[in-house]
């Protein structure tokens, strides 16, 4: 399909905001257990009618063919799980009350019109995890918001107080984009009884299910200096916790209770029985247990036969960008024998899955500005030194087919989505879809629109990584205005992927060269360069940054740096701030910052205090100038701001209030540097609503075409 596809495409044309944005948003590919085939969503918006529209595709795992399985969007998710190799369980996002709650259904994959509707439950319900055990029964988990009492909240039911008054007692009182309540996440476990029928061939594939009893709340109410949540809020899905593959165990992780919220990164595993409750949970990796390891817990997994419980923890206690280390534990808690894998290397995984055999796991780990996938032996010692076996891209998930392939979906700077077979040590892969040949709006992107260079700098001896995007039609015979772009964390890095808000290749098609450069703070080349950034945000980033800079003039004939703008969110935009009162202020035509710190004497302001602590360098104090509160300041140089300035900043970012972004516009007003201000009143420290993001785009990119000189740029006033 995907060939055909391609030679009905143009060769290649731009990507415009619209495009990218409107452009098949699709999920990670879920393999039926024979391995036959994969099934994932798809979601498209039309700015024409501002909606968007998913579906459920199929993909043949033999041939690559891609067909519609399913056009209904409110089947939310899937689980591959019954008597036959096609039976599913699947959650359907309403419910027949129409309360908020959601629905269970068992069908085969083959026929959905005969699917069985097996429970209706009063609570919006997600993260499916099931497993059939041996009596026939399937045990699942979920997860939903808890009342204190264990109840599972529903905001469609709950009564409306009679006042809005918010009262605290201890800091952490919002995070993210959410201020803190009573009500907390919790891990739900169930039973689908099963009823055998007759199918007119005698055979199992009509089993017919119904709940048993009321479903387990196996966290709320284990409580100390904070109470326990699972999934760890915001970003903690159903990753958090597993479901033993015969559905006798369960495990899931929280926030270290013993400990305050806002100080500490802390988290632990707890072991339950899935017959038990929250008061029969053993913690696995209390502090203590393992020396050393008190940070971040986070991917507890069990084994294929569930002996075995796999999870990475950081050291750092306050330190959320640590390294992580692959840890195992026996799933006994009378033994639990926890041991750690290839302690030594210098990686930190993220991602990881059992083989087959569960003598290994296959983890993913950023790796030199991509997020490469590595076995890892159960017996591999801490001098280990794992062999990446793939490459480009990365993974946005990751399944053992039973052929011992991984299944990968990943993306690239040119393709949203590509799925492919890797063998397990690497030798050979098989694509079976990339999005970059089936969508228009992706036509004509390769890896000929991306290069990479290394440079040196003064802050480090490590070399430095940055990304080359070239604009559509690129010619080296031309010069054409920089887009230099510094990436967020600022423990983070500019990767080989794909993404909706910050997508290299759209700026490139504005008419830029885009560099991303990989500064000190950056993950993936070792945690030294990324643990270098703490009590130094201000000079060794920033000269890196610099190097970079001087490197594209000297060495890139092509990039026209005379005529070049600078954009960063969060750190990055924090860096845009620094540029704007030092030299690299003056080398750029115009700047953007979204979401960054204007004064880091408002830093306690943020809700992740262990952030601000580690990366600052100590708590904060009365500011002086020992202080790298103080020292890191960007307002402190407002007499050298002058070049024209775009600034971002939503109401519902908590990471970095909005304040920062409103001083950081009317100081430059006032210092009568040109500039202008956006807001979104319903966006976070993202801009997710693709109206909203289309806007951020064409303001954006009208403000630096202007200043850029492209030609026919409008004037953004």
């Amino acid at each position: 399909m995907a060939a055909a596809a391609l030679a009905v495409l143009p060769i290649a044309s731009a990507i415009t905001p619209e495009g990218m944005l409107a452009a098949p948003r699709r999920g990670v590919a879920l393999a039926n257990p024979s391995g036959d085939f994969a099934i994932y969503t798809s979601t498209n918006y039309s700015f024409e009618d501002h909606e968007s529209t998913t579906i459920w595709e199929q993909l043949n795992l033999r041939s690559g063919h891609v067909s519609t399985w399913s056009t209904d969007s409110n089947i939310s998710e899937v689980v591959f799980v019954g008597p036959t190799n096609t039976s599913i369980l699947y959650i359907n996002a309403t419910n027949e009350e129409g309360d908020g709650g959601i629905s269970l259904y068992t069908a085969d994959a083959a026929n959905l019109g005969g699917a069985s509707l097996v429970a209706s439950l009063p609570a919006p319900f997600s993260g499916l995890k099931a497993t059939s055990t041996r009596s026939g029964d399937i045990h699942f988990l979920m997860f939903a918001m808890a009342y204190p009492n264990g109840t599972a909240y529903n905001e469609d039911l709950a009564e409306a107080p009679a006042s809005t008054a918010r009262i605290y007692t201890d800091i952490y009182v919002r995070h993210w984009d959410t201020y803190l309540t009573p009500q907390r996440n919790a891990v739900f476990g169930g039973v689908l009884a099963r009823r055998n029928g007759t199918s007119s061939d005698n055979s199992s594939s009509s089993a017919t299910y119904s709940l048993r009893g009321e479903l387990t709340n196996y966290v709320t109410g284990k409580c100390n200096a904070t109470c326990a949540e699972s999934p760890v809020q915001p970003f903690g899905g159903s990753g958090d916790y597993d479901l033993s593959p015969d559905g006798s165990q369960v495990v899931f992780l929280t926030k270290n209770i013993d400990l305050p919220l806002a100080n500490f990164t802390s988290s632990q595993i707890y072991w339950v029985p899935f017959s038990g409750s929250v008061n029969d949970s053993i913690p696995i990796n209390p502090i203590g247990a393992t020396p050393g390891a008190e940070g971040a817990s986070s991917s507890p997994t069990f084994s294929k036969d569930g002996s075995k419980i796999a999870y990475f923890q950081m050291n750092g206690i306050y330190y959320e960008s640590d390294r992580n280390i692959i840890y195992l534990a026996n799933a006994d808690p009378t033994n639990l024998n926890i041991t750690s894998l290839a302690r030594d290397w210098d990686r930190s995984p993220d991602v990881l899955v059992w083989s087959n055999d569960g003598n290994s796991l296959y983890v993913a780990a950023p790796d030199l500005g991509r997020e490469r996938v590595f076995p890892v032996p159960l017996n591999a010692p801490a001098d280990y030194k794992p062999t990446n076996i793939t490459n480009e891209g990365v993974p946005a998930g990751m399944q053992v087919l039973p052929n011992n392939l991984l299944l990968i979906s990943d993306s690239k700077i040119w393709s949203s989505r590509d799925i492919y077979t890797a063998s397990p040590d690497g030798s050979s892969t098989t694509m079976l879809f990339q999005a970059n040949l089936v969508d228009a709006a992706l036509s004509g992107l390769s890896p000929r629109d991306v290069s990479e260079f290394y440079f040196t700098s003064n802050s480090t001896e490590t070399a430095l990584q940055s990304w080359i995007v070239y604009p559509t039609n690129f010619s080296s015979t031309q010069t054409y205005p920089l887009a230099f772009l510094v990436h967020g964390g600022p423990q983070g890095a500019w990767y080989n992927s794909w993404s909706t808000r910050w997508n290299y290749k759209v700026w490139a098609d504005q008419g830029y060269v885009v560099i991303a450069p990989n500064p000190t703070a950056s993950t993936g080349w070792g945690q030294n360069l990324t643990d270098a950034v703490s009590s130094h945000w201000g000079d060794y980033p920033y000269w890196d940054l610099v190097y970079a800079w001087d490197y594209v003039d000297s060495a890139l004939p092509y990039v026209d740096t005379s005529r070049g703008i600078a954009a960063g969110a969060s750190f990055g935009g924090y860096m845009m701030n620094w540029f704007q009162g030092h030299e690299m202020g003056r080398r750029f035509n115009a700047l953007v910052t979204h979401d960054g710190v204007s004064n880091t004497l408002a830093d306690y302001a943020t809700e992740e205090l262990w952030f601000i602590n580690h990366d600052q360098g100590g708590i904060f104090t009365s500011p002086n100038e020992t202080s790298t509160y103080y020292r890191w300041n960007p307002i402190l140089f407002y007499d050298n701001w002058a070049t024209p300035h775009f600034v971002v900043h939503s109401d519902l970012d908590y990471r970095l209030p909005v304040s920062e972004g409103i001083m950081l516009f009317n100081m430059l007003q006032v210092k009568g540097v040109p500039s202008k201000f956006l807001n979104f009143p319903d966006e976070n420290h993202w801009v997710l609503d693709r109206e909203n993001s289309l806007v951020w785009h064409r303001e954006i990119y009208k403000w630096i075409n202007y200043y850029s000189g492209l030609s026919g740029a409008s004037s953004p006033y």
